[in-house]
């Protein structure tokens, strides 16, 4: 009898032993929980953040190839290239004279004595500069796709995209002069059923290049025929 006392407080102090170990587990649970739950909710947070930028990357126009814009070269309805005589190197007239053109587009001719500089790779007819000013890129080397007034919607952001492909060029330098503007048909009509035209000033002769349809196969292939080092004014800006 007189050990019953001590077998009694052996128990008492394994239970209180047991809870206090059950207690413990219980707090591991629940910090482990929260650590779960943490970082669960950090990862979903950086996929958050993550995705959207990976997917805006991917659809970066300046990532994809020229290329890979608008449709094949032969689905684009385009004239063989035309090659013009080089004329107005060098011939500036005063800025807000209006000057007319032989080629539609022109190739080369009279401008403006300032280019379109620091140069856009893309403009509307709501912001283009004028075509005396884009005659003056053309002498430094740019290549200028003009587009008409049925280029909309989707069509247009092809544009808009193919020219900050074009404009991109790895390593950003020269190689990368490329424009593209809405055609201004007070200069004259494109012919029936053509909607855009590639123009390049080459240091003897002049290139010009009509299709009916965007076709960045075309621009890529117009643009290796026709490099912004084959001009007047190579390293113009």
């Amino acid at each position: 009898m007189a050990n019953k006392p001590k077998s009694q407080d052996r128990d008492r102090k394994a239970k209180v032993e047991e809870m206090r170990r059950a207690q413990q587990a219980r707090e591991r649970r629940k910090s482990l929980m929260f650590i779960v739950i943490a970082v669960v909710l950090g990862l979903g947070l950086v996929a958050a953040a993550a995705v959207p930028a990976y997917m805006d990357s991917r659809n970066d126009p300046k990532k994809k190839s020229v290329a890979s814009f608008g449709v094949s070269a032969s689905g684009a309805d385009c004239d063989d290239v035309v090659t013009d005589t080089s004329t107005g190197a060098s011939e500036h007239v005063d800025p807000g004279t209006k000057l007319t053109y032989d080629e539609v587009p022109p190739s080369s001719g009279q401008h403006w004595d300032a280019p379109a500089f620091p140069a856009r790779p893309f403009y509307t007819k709501d912001d283009r500069p004028a075509t005396e000013q884009l005659v003056h890129n053309l002498e430094h080397g740019y290549t200028v796709l003009w587009y008409d007034d049925t280029i909309t919607g989707k069509k247009l952001d092809q544009v808009r995209d193919l020219a900050e492909s074009a404009s991109a060029s790895e390593p950003a330098g020269p190689s990368s002069k490329f424009i593209a503007s809405a055609w201004d048909d007070s200069y004259g009509t494109f012919p029936e059923g053509k909607h855009v035209a590639l123009s390049h000033w080459g240091a003897t002769e002049s290139h010009r290049q009509l299709c009916g349809a965007l076709s960045g196969d075309v621009v890529q292939k117009f643009m290796q025929q026709f490099p912004y080092s084959d001009s007047p004014e190579p390293n113009g800006q």
